[in-house]
């Protein structure tokens, strides 16, 4: 009988996984295995993620069992386990879906040859993105740095093109009794049971949960108003969608598929083309790391690398990252990734500016912090963003937008309905002075149990001009 093993990568569903699928239908036997080797990577998991990794994996497990098959994990490099698997067991192909990581490709490129010198069929798909980073490029063939054109070009070819169906069938497993394989706690995701335990208590795991929060997102008309609501933190107005996409519970196909099945596209609302954008965005991110791979460490621009960010960060750093720095919005933010592992986009853009700008502490403290806490800290995504806020990358925001927070607050938060759900201590103060606590009266002001601000708006934004005009004239 002939024999494939699948390796499970980003693409924790059955559904929409054509490397699985081509498997499926081409083998008498299916070995489905997960390979913990992300130690071997920059990319490497924070806490957070560690923590959905394990319980995605639970469930796809369950779901390949009630298929009749099973999930097995290794733990170390991915090379050698596949290698010795391929010996041990007679096995005639193996497949798997892309990363786009330098080292990732690198890896899978000389696996491939090696598999490839023994005889072993090896075969690579791609579920993670909508367009491959190769597909899109500018007519002198070199890619995009900024996202407008590359969404352009994008939209131009095409925003429709139907998932693949999840196998009907999945193989019966190889012969396994005479050979060791681990159980998920081998891979010790739950090192840190507590604070994650906390963080996956607001959330639902899996290729299910996934489905069910775009279906529930599109027909409950979220979708309709994004555009509207989607910068306004204290609103339900977002997909949530960002960690499912992380683990490859669900693809950008369906999610695109599923919003554009019963429109053409030159009739879509405003909310809907936004959404789609906002897929597409993340598309950018890992587009970027395919063909900048030296983001994944340093800044796009190379006058960056001799930014004057400050030395003294420890206490300023720590003031920010437990949501003590006396400016609501930014402490809001952080104190909702502390305790869901999540954070609102708009708050994000502002604690990002808030850290590289008003504290110029540099961005890679900030995209440690987020890899570490977030539960969709998708490497590719986290990187461009942090390098976008702090204006040292891929379309970046210019240098001189420094996102004063009180302003963002009172925009986009104006009954301070965000504010008073992550600071508790903060909710019995009017409209006015919750958004700027230091500006009430000082009798009042004494028995607050909350911060003064820890740096000067307005000193803290000049400091900031002045450091990258000084990068600005080096250029020059």
């Amino acid at each position: 009988m002939s024999t494939a093993i699948f390796w499970f990568r980003q693409d924790l569903r059955l559904s929409d996984n054509p490397a699985l699928l081509a498997a499926c239908q081409c083998y008498d036997q299916v070995l489905p295995i997960y390979i913990d080797d992300q130690h071997l990577l920059p990319s490497q998991l924070g806490k957070a993620s560690q923590a959905w990794l394990h319980h995605s994996l639970s469930q796809l497990q369950q779901s390949l069992q009630r298929h009749g098959s099973d999930l097995f994990f290794f733990k170390g490099d991915a090379s050698s386990t596949l290698q010795q698997l391929t010996q041990q067991l007679n096995i005639d192909a193996v497949f798997w879906n892309r990363c786009y990581e330098s080292q990732a490709i690198t890896r899978d490129t000389q696996l491939k040859a090696a598999l490839h010198a023994q005889g072993i069929y090896a075969h690579s798909d791609n579920a993670l993105l909508f367009n491959e980073p190769w597909q899109i490029l500018k007519k002198d063939q070199t890619p995009y740095r900024v996202f407008t054109p590359y969404w352009k070009q994008v939209r131009q070819q095409g925003l429709l093109k139907p998932p693949s169906p999840a196998p009907q069938t999945i193989p019966s497993l190889p012969a396994l009794s005479s050979h060791s394989f681990g159980t998920l706690d081998t891979l010790k995701l739950l090192q840190h049971p507590n604070w994650p335990s906390k963080v996956m208590s607001h959330w639902q795991v899996g290729e299910a949960a996934a489905q069910q929060s775009l279906t529930t997102f599109i027909e409950q008309a979220g979708v309709f108003h994004y555009a509207a609501k989607r910068d306004f933190p204290s609103q339900p107005a977002t997909s949530k969608l960002s960690p499912h996409l992380h683990f490859g519970e669900i693809s950008p196909r369906q999610i695109l598929w599923q919003c554009l099945s019963d429109k053409p596209l030159d009739e879509i609302d405003k909310g809907t083309d936004t959404f789609i954008k906002e897929v597409i965005w993340r598309e950018f991110a890992y587009y970027i790391l395919f063909h900048f791979p030296e983001t994944q460490q340093q800044a796009m621009y190379p006058q960056f690398h001799q930014f004057p960010w400050r030395d003294d960060l420890e206490e300023p750093l720590t003031c920010w990252q437990q949501g003590k720095t006396g400016f609501p919005i930014v402490d809001a933010g952080m104190r909702e990734l502390w305790e869901t592992g999540w954070m609102h986009n708009r708050v994000r853009m502002i604690v990002a500016s808030f850290l590289s700008k008003n504290l110029l502490i540099n961005w890679q403290q900030g995209e440690r912090w987020f890899r570490d806490t977030l539960v969709d800290a998708d490497f590719a995504s986290n990187t461009l963003g942090w390098q976008w806020a702090s204006g040292c990358g891929a379309d970046a925001a210019p240098y001189f937008r420094i996102f004063n927070p009180v302003r963002q607050s009172e925009t986009f938060d104006p009954d301070g309905d965000y504010l008073r759900r992550w600071l508790p201590e903060l909710a019995s103060l009017d409209n006015k002075h919750i958004h700027q606590p230091w500006n009430m009266p000082a009798s009042q002001r004494a028995s607050l149990d909350y911060p003064q601000p820890i740096v000067d708006l307005s000193a803290s934004r000049q400091r900031a001009l002045d450091a990258y005009a000084t990068i600005k004239k080096q250029a020059n």
